[in-house]
């Protein structure tokens, strides 16, 4: 068994500090004491990441290594411009920062030096990607085309059979305003048409 002294700790992985509580009765001393042994790098909000060394030195967390201690193993998903770029709707926005779905919180959280978006609200577990279409339409705003053009260019998508009609539905009823539904709507009929 491992001790305080020497705790095992796996590269690659993220720790909250009560984690450290199994290796010694004072979790926050001993958390510092790997720090100053650089066995531990500090992210913020009581987390740490066991630094995974490679050919090119240290590698940071994975993005979802850390929401998935941060948020304490609750639900989470990503979503933002990488995901509804790849939908091939016309949007071509570039965030720098994140975008998390969740249900515990919601703000900005930096860990070491990499900013979240964190929302609490609702969404689908294993979303599939007609659900990150619905958000899409949600924060058309924010990924910089209009609601209009995305409606056009999802009708000519679900006339070349990348969407499937039956669940696109679903996914704007149970996720969509009704400003989202209605266009939604209006490309599978003029698709369908």
């Amino acid at each position: 068994m491992a001790t305080a002294a020497d705790p095992r700790l796996e590269e690659g992985q993220v720790y909250r500090t009560r984690e450290l509580q199994r290796w010694g009765e004072n979790p926050s001393r001993l958390a510092k004491r790997l720090v100053r042994e650089e066995v531990l790098v500090p992210l913020s909000h009581g987390l740490y990441y066991c630094p995974k060394r490679g050919r090119f030195g240290v590698s940071p967390p994975s993005d979802d290594a850390v929401m998935r201690v941060f948020l304490g193993g609750s639900p989470f998903v990503f979503t933002g411009s990488d995901q509804w770029n790849a939908l091939g709707l016309g949007s071509t926005a570039v965030f720098a920062v994140p975008l998390v779905y969740n249900t515990k919180r919601s703000g900005s959280f930096t860990f070491g030096g990499r900013t979240f978006e964190l929302r609490r609200v609702a969404f689908p577990s294993n979303p599939p990607r007609e659900w990150f279409v619905v958000d899409l339409f949600e924060n058309a705003a924010r990924a910089g085309v209009s609601r209009e053009q995305l409606a056009s260019a999802l009708t000519r998508a679900l006339g070349r059979g990348l969407f499937d009609s039956a669940r696109l539905r679903e996914m704007a009823r149970n996720y969509g305003t009704m400003a989202t539904q209605a266009l939604i709507e209006s490309a599978i009929r003029t698709a369908s048409s």
